[in-house]
């Protein structure tokens, strides 16, 4: 009931930040290449950020 009130965690913003980083890379490649690499790159950036803290979540 409450849901709207809950903040989200880590994961969820880096897992949002990469689906927005994701459509952008697409729209991108689109265009540039070069523009949508680029993009690329930041999002295998969040993707890696997203792996580590499941990994600290299973080791705990």
């Amino acid at each position: 009931m409450f849901s709207i009130f809950k903040k989200k965690s880590k994961l969820e913003k880096l897992q949002d930040r990469y689906k927005k980083l994701a459509e952008e890379t697409f729209e991108l490649s689109k265009v540039s290449r070069a523009a949508g690499d680029k993009k690329y790159a930041e999002a295998e950036a969040v993707l890696l950020e997203i792996d580590a803290l499941r990994g600290e979540a299973g080791k705990k």
